[in-house]
This record gives structure tokens, C-alpha cells and sequence, in this order.
């Protein structure tokens, strides 16, 4: 864990020359230009009577005149990045302060019902509207590359104002699970020597990333006041580093029938770290086709996939009854209901594949036996699934000793594996102490499909869900899970997950306590890779010397 960077510099440290910007790049008239803050400005356009210049418009945010600032944000100035350094192509200005909590805010606008074009709206009345960007209309991958490369040529030109910015950059990310995690993979894609650590604001239905790390699971208000109260807490944060989890799933290319994923309907931003490895690919086998993509919550394969998948896809349908997230939630249980009253919906994990694990790195492959009656695994990163609930819990002392279970750590290389045997399963989550199948902590994990047991499988990762067709004649379907890297997080207190490098964490509760509200039956337990995204939009263009980005 790292400490946090909410302490400010009032120093310009590297101020550069301001260049004239009477005239654009033709020689002709400039109508537009670029004012130096500090200094005045005779070109100040005005709109409406509002100044239209960023330094009338810094001004405003210092006095309060833009609105009173919240106690705990400061002034906005604090997070205010100059258009030179978000636009290549903008000339440079001279400012009189470095921003000691710079952001840049990516916003699903499609996410919360109406909430993300809200929120959009408020955060570029507050801030530059350059940094602040609608997913929807542009991708974080090419929002990021232009940035640091923008950064490395400032840097090579001695602006030490980019410098700092770069050092003290933090990412604000408004949506559901799925959109978090595409920004996240889009950032551990990057390789930086120091990643910008990343806030998340929940807009989703589940909301279990922010959760997790302290920033709730509700809907936020989007007026000027809430925003700049959460802009606040992101300069107070501290940041903590998370395991990231690459998935490869290889299979023979089926005489007829189609395999790759097929997402509910067009989802935005579907299936965006789930993607068929290019011909070129070292991971590319002839014969075969090999997917691969990653997450940071969790992976789950069966009956959860399908609720999930076929929720999606009723949303997509009627859009218009999906904009409640209490609704939303609603409509998710009664999907899971549905389906443990209808067993034969969904087959059971050990009729479906045989499971193999890797308890630590080095260590040799063994086999999991799965409880005949699991229909739902789940291998989780973060203590929350589901909209907060935690499927593992704390293991009782008893455990952790007969079993060699530890309490879940985001960094310590470990993946929990749970397991449900229907929705009425997971209604124990809801007591103290609650939790599900305990099936194992591994380094890695690997599920082999048996030949013909189905014509099809659902697979969902962070939030994001599929339906996995299987050809009926091949028995080499593998999908396997591994350790890859971390990247940092931006934690509020109070915050669920834990570190394993923080003293604090719960190492495991009392026999009593974790045995009272326990599921896991005995007698039935006995019966029974180096690339993160896979996109090519991920991949830095080739132009760009990697080895200043790194």
C-alpha cells in the first residue's frame, strides 16, 4: 500500500516561456487564444457575460465565484489540468501553480439511466471540459496513449509542469463494473514505471468495485455539491495496489458452428477484455482458436453467468424499465429465483468441466473436486460480489489450519474459489458471517471442458457476461485464470478490501463465529499469459517508443 498525494505545491517550478498566441498556425488571426494565467489577458472573450478564457475561468474557481467550493475539495484549481498538456496540439501556457491533485474523468454516459449524461455535464461546468471524456464517444485506450505520449514530449522539452502532472495524475471512472474494469485494463496495458491510481464512481447495477474499495454502491447525486465532495475524498485517498487476473481459453476450430463469444445483444463496451488472440500472436496455436482477456473482481462460470446474461439482456430490450437501480436489483433476484426453481436450467459445474488448481507459484497442478450439486463458480478477487455481499467471508481458525485458507487478501497472488449451488444458496450471504462454498485459494486455475456436455456454457467476468458456445467434439476446451500483475486503486475510507501488507487485516475469525451461518457440507465435499487486453485498440501504436512509456 502507498501512502496517498493530497498535499499541494504552490510552485510553478517549470514555468515555460508563453508563447504569441496572437496568430494560428496559417499566420492568420487567432480566435481562440491560449491565455496565460497569471498574466492578462487582452483576447478574453466573454459568453453570455461568463469569461471564456482558462484564466478568468481560474479565477472564478479561486474566489468561490463559480460556486462555493466544499470544505473537504479545496479549490479547483487543485484538479484543473491546462489544455497544452490534454490537447498535442494546443500551445503552451505558463501557469502559476502546479495542481496537486490533477484528474482525468472518463464518464459512461449510457450508465445509471440518466445519471452518466448528468454527471458529465457537472464535471465539465467544474473542471476543463478536455479532461473530462464520454466513453461513448471516445475510447480510454486512445485517450491514455495520446496523453502519455503528449507527456513524454513535453518532458523531453523540460516541462516540469507536465512532470508533475504525470507524478500526481489520479483517473476518476463513472459506471458500472465492466466500465471500471475496461479503464483499468486500458491502464495496466499501458506498463507505466507508475500508473495513475484510479477512483471509481458507481453508476452500475451491482457497483462491486467501488464498494470494495470505499466509495459505496449507490447511485450519486450529480449536482455541483456531491461532485465536488467526491473530488474531496479522491485527493484523500490512498492508493493500494490490486492483483490483475489474465484468462486464456483455447479450443479446436469446430468443423461447423460458430465459438466465439456471444454477448447479450450489443452491450456497450461487451466483452472488451475477452478477445481472439490475433494471427500473430505468440499465444496463437494453428488449429486452434485462443481467446484471452482479464479481470480484477471475479470470473464465474454456470447459473450466476446465465441470470446475468439474460438480465443484460432484458435491459438492452427495454431500456426504459432499467433506469432504478433498486428496480435493476429487484429484477436480478427474481431472475435467480426463476432459475433455482427450474434446476434443469442450468447443469452442475462437475458435469460441465474437471477443475484443476495451482495452490502457489511453482507448485504442481492438482485436481478440485467439485460438489455434484454446484451449479455456480465464482473465482473472486475483491470482498464483494453481487451488489457488497462476500461470498468467502473470514475463514474460523479450524480452517485455515485444516484447509490452508487465509482470509482474502486484493495483492497476495491469491484467487478465492467459491461455489453456489442455486440463488437459494446465496441468500446465506445475507447473515452475519455468511458465506458460500469454500472450494479452494489458488495461484491458478484451469477448467477443462468434458467432451459433449453441452452445446453451450455462460461466463461472466466483472460484470460483464457471455453465453461460451462448445463444439460437441472437441475435448481440449480449456479456460485457464493466472496471476499477471498489479495496478494501483484509489481506496476511501471505510474500505472493505485488504491488504496483505496492512497490519490491520483480519488473519481468520473464531471457530464459532464462522461455523454458525456455514453452507458447506462435509459428506457432500468428500463425494464430490502475458498481455492483459486482447483488443488491438489496446496495443500502443507503433510509432511510440514503448521504452519512454515504460
Amino acid at each position: 500500500m502507498r501512502s496517498n498525494a493530497s498535499g499541494c505545491s504552490s510552485s510553478g517550478g517549470g514555468q515555460l516561456p508563453a508563447p504569441s498566441n496572437d496568430r494560428n498556425s496559417n499566420g492568420g488571426p487567432n480566435p481562440h487564444p491560449v491565455p496565460v494565467l497569471g498574466e492578462p489577458n487582452p483576447h478574453q472573450r466573454t459568453r453570455g457575460g461568463r469569461p471564456d478564457s482558462w484564466d478568468s475561468r481560474m479565477e472564478l474557481h479561486r474566489n468561490g465565484t463559480n460556486g462555493s467550493c466544499h470544505s473537504s475539495c479545496g479549490p479547483l484549481t487543485d484538479y484543473y489540468i491546462p489544455d497544452y498538456i490534454l490537447k498535442p496540439d494546443s500551445e503552451r501556457v505558463t501557469v502559476d501553480s502546479v495542481p496537486c491533485c490533477p484528474v482525468v474523468v472518463f464518464i459512461n454516459s449510457k450508465s445509471g439511466g440518466q445519471l452518466g449524461s448528468s454527471l458529465i455535464k457537472t464535471y465539465r461546468e467544474l473542471l476543463n471540459e478536455a479532461q473530462v471524456f464520454d466513453l461513448s464517444e471516445e475510447a480510454p485506450d486512445k485517450v491514455l496513449h495520446r496523453l502519455y505520449c503528449n507527456f513524454e514530449k513535453l518532458k523531453s522539452n523540460g516541462d516540469l509542469i507536465a512532470t508533475q502532472i504525470q507524478k500526481s495524475l489520479r483517473l476518476i471512472v463513472a459506471g458500472g463494473d465492466g466500465t471500471a474494469s475496461w479503464l483499468l485494463g486500458v491502464v495496466s496495458d499501458l506498463k507505466l514505471s507508475h500508473s495513475p491510481p484510479v477512483a471509481t464512481v458507481p453508476l452500475g447495477t451491482g457497483n462491486n468495485l467501488p464498494f470494495s474499495f470505499g466509495w459505496g454502491k449507490k447511485n450519486p447525486a450529480t449536482d455541483q455539491a456531491a461532485v465536488k465532495s467526491f473530488l474531496g475524498q479522491v485527493k484523500g485517498a490512498r492508493e493500494m495496489n490490486i492483483d490483475s487476473w489474465h484468462i486464456i481459453m483455447r479450443m479446436r476450430i469446430p468443423q461447423e458452428g460458430p465459438c466465439d463469444p456471444i454477448a447479450p445483444l450489443d452491450l456497450p463496451h461487451s466483452l472488451h477484455a475477452f478477445h481472439r488472440v490475433s494471427a500473430c500472436d505468440s499465444l496463437n496455436l494453428e488449429g486452434y482458436h485462443t481467446f484471452r482477456g482479464g479481470f480484477w473482481n471475479y470470473f464465474s462460470l454456470g447459473m450466476d453467468a446465465q441470470v446475468s446474461y439474460e438480465f443484460h439482456s432484458e435491459r438492452k430490450r427495454n431500456p426504459e424499465k432499467f433506469r432504478h437501480q433498486l428496480r435493476n436489483q429487484g429484477t436480478y433476484a427474481k431472475l435467480g429465483f426463476k432459475h433455482s426453481l427450474n434446476h434443469l436450467s442450468s447443469r452442475n459445474i462437475s458435469q460441465l468441466a474437471k477443475v484443476k488448481i495451482m495452490k502457489r507459484p511453482g507448485s504442481q497442478w492438482e485436481e478440485l473436486k467439485i460438489p455434484r450439486s454446484i451449479q455456480s463458480v465464482i473465482c473472486l478477487n475483491f470482498p464483494s460480489f453481487s451488489g457488497g455481499l462476500n461470498p468467502w467471508g473470514t475463514p474460523s481458525s479450524r480452517k485455515v489450519q485444516d484447509r490452508d485458507l487465509t482470509a482474502p487478501y486484493v495483492d497476495d497472488g491469491l484467487i478465492e474459489i467459491v461455489g453456489f449451488r442455486d440463488a437459494w444458496h446465496g441468500l446465506i450471504l445475507l447473515a452475519p458471517n455468511g458465506h458460500g462454498t469454500r472450494l479452494a485459494q489458488a495461484h491458478r486455475i484451469r477448467f477443462e471442458f468434458h467432451k459433449g456436455a453441452a452445446e453451450h456454457t455462460f461466463m461472466r467476468i466483472d460484470g460483464e457476461p457471455w453465453k461460451q458456445p462448445l463444439p460437441k467434439e472437441d475435448d481440449t476446451v480449456v479456460v485457464e485464470i493466472s496471476n499477471l500483475r498489479q495496478v494501483a486503486m484509489l481506496a476511501n475510507d471505510p474500505c472493505r478490501s485488504k491488504s496483505v501488507n496492512d497490519p490491520s487485516s483480519p488473519s481468520c475469525h473464531s471457530h464459532e463465529d464462522d461455523e454458525s451461518n456455514s453452507l458447506e457440507d462435509e459428506d457432500e465435499w468428500e463425494d464430490g499469459r502475458k498481455k492483459f487486453g486482447a483488443a488491438a485498440t489496446f496495443k500502443i501504436p507503433d510509432e511510440v517508443d514503448i521504452a519512454h512509456l515504460s
